[in-house]
């Protein structure tokens, strides 16, 4: 498979900085200032995947002392020129040796998987991270659901990709956002909800949490399918406790 990850697109860039918390992503981040209160304890956070920034300042709002990590250079400079007090850095494909082992209470990966290919580089992927988590640390993981890519949104169309619906793990899935000014199409990997429990097993992480959130119909925005089906899925993962996996408390 094929995959070019259109993030990594300066206009594709500048576009996504055009974006903040409304309409369908509206529903990926209501309910995340809950789950942090009740699920982590420390104050120290990665942002991994941090675009431009968006997840990294929600984070800082909330009290996270946080450090936006990403592959884009595009991307992290306009972070940093949105946000110059923040802690943006670029990294290079699963590199984390900068970062301290143990290091950090909560990861949150906002999306950053949906553009990553293949099982083993998942896994590998979120092996790296767990290590980064100190002891009772949490990594949240904010993916799409499946159903993202075959319905319509307040905020995005896969009308144009009838061919979305008979994807598999794996397969690419294409998905445009209505709310910012780039109209060409998102490429992304689809990955159902038994495949990613499949990765964190292997990664040594299992689910405490798995949400997929719906709109209530009272948040004043004009949804679609966003009632009835949730595009978003949250989970909240910690270390296993099983074959020298040291697990959080």
């Amino acid at each position: 498979m094929e995959f070019f990850n259109t993030y990594e697109d300066p206009r594709r860039a500048a576009a996504y900085s055009e974006l903040e918390f409304g309409g369908t992503y509206h529903l990926a981040f209501r309910d995340l200032a809950r789950l942090l209160r009740n699920q982590v304890s420390g104050r120290r956070a990665i942002d991994f995947g941090c675009g431009t920034g968006r997840s990294t300042r929600f984070l800082r709002r909330h009290g996270f002392a946080t450090v936006g990590l990403d592959i884009s250079a595009e991307m992290v400079a306009i972070a940093r020129t949105r946000d110059p007090a923040g802690d943006y850095r670029v990294i290079t494909d699963g590199d984390f040796a900068a970062l301290s082992v143990g290091g950090c209470d909560l990861v949150l990966a906002a999306f950053t998987f949906d553009n990553i290919p293949t099982h083993e580089r998942k896994v590998r992927l979120f092996g790296s991270l767990r290590r980064l988590l100190a002891a009772g640390g949490r990594l949240v993981n904010i993916v799409s659901t499946p159903e993202l890519y075959t319905h319509e949104w307040a905020t995005f169309t896969t009308k144009d990709y009838p061919e979305n619906r008979i994807a598999r793990a794996g397969d690419i899935v294409r998905v445009v956002t209505t709310d910012y000014s780039d109209g060409r199409p998102v490429e992304d990997i689809l990955w159902p909800h038994a495949d990613y429990l499949e990765v964190f097993a292997e990664a040594g992480l299992e689910p405490l949490v798995v949400e997929r959130p719906l709109a209530t119909g009272e948040e004043g925005i004009s949804w679609v399918s966003e009632t009835s089906v949730a595009p978003w899925a949250l989970y909240v993962l910690r270390a296993k406790s099983v074959e020298g996996f040291s697990a959080s408390p």
